[in-house]
């Protein structure tokens, strides 16, 4: 196992009954964890926050948990279990309940002071419903300005047309914008790159930011000078995912810019285009997949050879890239100025500094690109790994039996109720992948496990119930077996009589180790038997993509953000389940785990793997599995890039062999 694989729970304790034993349990966890990572700095550590405060009252907990979080990313923790809702940030904790809780997360006793004590007695007759009055009149009681600033950075909407109304009697409305918005949300990007602040509070931010530009629009005086700069964004040629893309275009554009955002599946000659109709002042292009780093690449050659290279500095973004990617190997291909922006945020401060430098400000400068970092090893000679037939087989056993398929060919199931495959709904991937539900790194901030109690789980029973009364799920499933042989790095598909070959998929080698082959996973040619391949490929339906796309026209942001993440891991839940079934169909499902986390891990015989990836990255191939199951059926298309549509679907090759397991190649 690798290093950077491997979680350490450091685990802590109640520090809040008034045992002896458990006063310095805190101090404990932070020194583990900073030792752990002094000693293994690749190691990844996680940490159950909430235990710390077992007992206490829920005011109170909040702030104990949110102080010693933020004690604990300083020594080094990487993740957390937390609940969103119990978690304050630091910035927003009174000096004397911070200090409380320092004292007793560090055992600060001294002579006439127990800080448990002092906790309990700051705390005293204090409830959560109290706390929000408690905020309520806190924000009330600020002056009109830092009010409305703070309404950005709270994402605070009740009272606030009643504020604009008073601060337009008093500034004009551009100014309000300018110099009191747009600098909440500045601290907003502030707090987000500190870890202070998750992405869902940034929509809300940015919902209530659009909402304040909305209402006082009608004030404005349209002028060439309002804008701060423009950007034309766009997913690349060959790509349909969104996501990345549209929550630049709302940060951007909630922080002063205008953006044209001309969508998915964009050629570099769309992009050009609406440059310069639109006049933009940089150029933004995003994309999720592999092939779509070569895109960009093919991209910026293009605009080099077309003599545009120094008049709009790009901007490119997607979770495929690297850093170095694109500001060593792409840059080194390009005459103008190309960065990488790693998120949302990052992009805000390349677009500040793009635009800071078009206007001539004295030392503004794009950021330094940064230099790849090479590893240097010892001369070890020849790589005897890589040496002879590339395509003999590796160790796998070719003796093992052959299950015995339900049918030959393939089956429609539609209308699949969500109750069969919500069970296999990875939470982790939703909330922290999909819904940005991350610990905070500064003081005070959110566990992870808090976020999942109080944003996630509530947020999640909401879409589940949503989702079903609006009807915006249309489950569907195409699979069937097939009768197969390899040879060598090739799988066979043959006909039902296992004669006549249907498809032939041509699979990568490992070039050391075990020299692993999806291929080598079935009976091969010439062995005097059969095996059988599965293939699945499960839709979420096209309604939840219009419904998703409604949410962004109408500036609901986390709501878009929310149903776009969780459609799309229903559908992973849904290929799940049906892969499951596979196997029971199978009678190899008998080895099953019993608990989710199990399934996450490939605890069961065999395994399922996603063209693109790793084992299978040809998405060409998907042509032959879309020939074999015909999608069409369950209203899954095959673009001409290889993408299915709609976006939340996704197809497999499903292997029973026991020793199927993932591996990079």
């Amino acid at each position: 196992m690798r290093t950077h694989d491997i979680i350490v729970d450091c685990l802590t304790f109640p520090i809040s009954t008034g045992q002896e034993e458990t006063r310095r349990d805190a101090i404990e966890t932070i020194e583990a964890i900073a030792e752990l990572k002094r000693r293994h700095p690749a190691v990844q550590t996680t940490l159950g926050v909430s235990n710390v405060s077992f007992g206490l009252k829920p005011a109170a907990r909040a702030v104990l948990n949110s102080v010693f979080l933020a004690e604990c990313i300083r020594a080094g923790l990487d993740s957390a279990i937390v609940h969103a809702a119990r978690i304050v940030p630091i910035a927003r904790i009174p000096d004397e309940q911070r200090q409380a809780a320092l004292d007793l997360i560090y055992d600060r006793r001294r002579e006439g002071y127990d800080p448990l004590a002092r906790l309990l007695e700051l705390f005293e007759g204090v409830d959560s419903e109290a706390l929000k009055e408690s905020r309520a009149a806190e924000l009330a009681a600020l002056p009109l300005w830092d009010r409305l600033k703070r309404r950005i950075i709270d994402g605070e909407r009740v009272g606030l047309e009643a504020d604009l109304d008073t601060a337009l009697a008093q500034r004009p409305a551009l100014e309000i914008v300018n110099d009191v918005l747009l600098d909440g949300m500045k601290t907003v990007g502030e707090l987000f790159g500190s870890g202070q602040m998750q992405l869902p509070f940034v929509l809300t931010s940015a919902e209530v930011m659009k909402t304040s530009v909305a209402y006082l629009e009608p004030h404005m005086e349209r002028t060439a000078e309002m804008g701060k700069g423009k950007i034309v964004l766009a997913t690349v040629k060959g790509d349909v995912h969104d996501i990345g893309k549209n929550l630049v275009d709302i940060i951007l554009s909630n922080n002063g810019y205008d953006v044209v955002n001309i969508g998915i599946k964009q050629p570099i000659s769309s992009i050009v285009a609406a440059a310069e109709e639109n006049d933009a002042d940089v150029i933004g292009m995003s994309g999720l997949l592999v092939k779509s780093t070569v895109v960009m690449r093919d991209n910026l050659a293009e605009l080099t050879s077309r003599g545009l290279a120094t008049r709009w500095p790009v901007l490119l973004g997607g979770a495929a890239l690297t850093r170095a990617y694109v500001e060593q190997d792409l840059a080194s291909l390009f005459e103008g100025e190309v960065r990488y922006a790693r998120d949302a945020f990052e992009g805000l401060r390349l677009m500040d500094a793009a635009m800071a430098v078009k206007r001539g400000e004295p030392g503004a400068r794009l950021p330094e690109r940064r230099t790849r970092r090479v590893r240097t090893t010892g001369a070890t000679g020849p790589d005897k790994d890589l040496e002879g037939d590339p395509t003999a087989r590796s160790d796998i056993r070719a003796d093992g039996p052959v299950p015995e398929a339900p049918f030959l060919g393939t089956q429609v199931i539609k209308g699949i109720p969500l109750a069969e495959y919500a069970a296999y709904l990875d939470e982790r991937a939703l909330f922290m992948g999909q819904w940005g539900l991350k610990p905070s790194r500064g003081r005070g901030g959110a566990s992870y496990e808090d976020l999942v109690e109080t944003e996630g789980r509530p947020r999640l029973r909401m879409w589940l119930e949503r989702i079903q009364t609006e009807g915006l799920l249309e489950a569907a499933v195409v699979y069937g077996y097939f009768p197969c042989v390899s040879s060598g790095n090739e799988l066979i598909v043959l006909g039902r009589d296992s004669t006549g070959e249907l498809e032939r998929f041509t699979f990568p080698r490992q070039r050391r180790d075990r020299r692993l082959c999806l291929a080598d996973f079935f009976k091969p040619e010439g062995s005097g038997q059969t095996d059988v391949v599965a293939f699945q490929l499960a839709t979420m339906g096209s309604r939840i993509s219009e419904a998703t796309a409604e949410l962004f026209a109408k500036n609901a942001y986390r709501d878009y953000l929310e149903l776009h993440g969780l459609s799309v891991q229903l559908a992973e839940a849904l290929a799940e389940y049906w892969h499951t079934r596979i196997r029971r169909e199978l009678g190899i499902g008998g080895a099953d785990p019993e608990d989710l986390a199990g399934f996450f891990r490939v605890g069961y015989q065999g395994a399922r793997y996603s063209f693109g990836y790793p084992a299978c990255p040809d998405l060409a191939d998907r042509a032959k599995v879309a020939r074999l199951l015909e999608p069409s059926r369950i209203g899954v298309e095959l673009s001409e890039e290889m993408q299915l549509h709609p976006e939340q679907s996704t197809d497999a090759i499903v292997v029973h062999h026991p020793e199927a397991k993932y591996f990079s190649v």
